[in-house]
């Protein structure tokens, strides 16, 4: 039984479900709104749409360096100017959700999860760890983006 696979696939699954379904609430001219303005020596201030993508960017880079040892930090391609809509970022988080399940496949079971993988930094990590972190990391992010969503918006999500 692979019960850790499984759990894994699910959990990560479901964090794209999440996302796809504030996406498809969120109000374009509401997407990259900022709460309030950036002040000198804070931290940044983000908006709903900009958690929502470093979230799936930190799926995509993850599953990226799984699948093909590309760790490149997916910045460019998912900036609020390449990514203007709901519409542009629910197709990125289709590919991101691609990528990730092909990472999967190459999963067959739980003692796979034991295996150890470079990464970028140059050190070698369980791929159960890398995992863990990144889906810790993504709905860090992802919390993020639906607690910045309820600034601005009362309605309910639907449940998953």
């Amino acid at each position: 039984m692979n019960r850790l696979l499984s759990t894994l696939d699910a959990e990560f699954a479901a964090l794209h479900e999440r996302s796809s379904a504030l996406v498809r609430v969120v109000p374009a001219e509401k997407l990259y709104w900022l709460p309030r303005a950036a002040t000198a020596g804070a931290p940044p201030v983000y908006s709903c749409g900009e958690h929502i993508l470093r979230s799936a960017a930190s799926v995509e880079q993850t599953f990226g360096g799984v699948t093909a040892n590309l760790w490149d930090d997916p910045f460019e391609w998912t900036l609020p100017e390449t990514l203007s809509t709901p519409a542009l970022v629910a197709e990125y988080l289709a590919e991101v959700e691609a990528t990730r399940r092909g990472g999967f496949a190459l999963i067959s079971t739980d003692a796979d999860l034991s295996k150890e993988i470079a990464v970028p930094s140059g050190e070698m990590q369980t791929l159960f760890a890398l995992l863990s972190a990144t889906l810790a990391r993504a709905a860090h992010q992802q919390g993020r983006a639906f607690a910045t969503f309820r600034l601005f918006s009362d309605e309910r999500l639907p449940p998953l």
